[in-house]
């Protein structure tokens, strides 16, 4: 028989869980959104960068892209809407990178960690132990960096989250 706590730890892991599939989702449709909106060579010179307080922030790799994209930017916000309602999406923001926008290893911070460097650290005890939970959680057992690291920081992002409301 399991007790309560053991319950409630599978019910909030499969939440956790299910947001991150969600997110992956998210992260992944952009070549299927542009190709959809018939700028399918778009998807090979940007990719979104993040979501920050519903903006979709879009990193591109050449001014002209940046021009090419604004031109369909509504119907692309209507599909991330249409595909994406949980998220409350409002806007998407188009940012020129600093190269290949493909390239991570050079990927900048994204928004709201660098908005969280600019206040005084007064939850490092807080983020620690999301740290030490987020090794318990058996990211390291994922293969393929890039998509480990994006799931840490989103792991980050919605204890962040959740620590904000209370």
């Amino acid at each position: 028989m399991k007790t309560a706590g053991n319950i409630l730890s599978a019910l909030f892991d499969e939440r956790f869980m299910e947001k991150a599939r969600g997110y992956s989702k998210f992260f992944d449709s952009w070549t299927d959104i542009t190709a959809k909106n018939g700028i399918a060579a778009a998807a090979d010179h940007s990719r979104i960068k993040d979501l920050d307080r519903g903006v979709v922030l879009i990193e591109i790799d050449h001014p002209g892209w940046k021009q090419v994209l604004q031109t369909k930017q509504s119907k692309l916000l209507n599909d991330f809407r249409i595909r994406f309602p949980d998220l409350d999406i409002s806007g998407i923001s188009l940012m020129l990178g600093s190269g290949k926008a493909q390239d991570t290893a050079q990927e900048a911070e994204p928004a709201y960690e660098a908005e969280a460097a600019k206040k005084p650290d007064t939850s490092s005890v807080a983020e620690a132990e999301t740290e030490a939970e987020i090794s318990a959680q058996g990211y390291d057992a994922i293969k393929d960096e890039e998509f480990r690291e994006k799931l840490k920081r989103l792991g980050r992002r919605i204890a962040a989250e959740e620590r904000n409301r209370f």
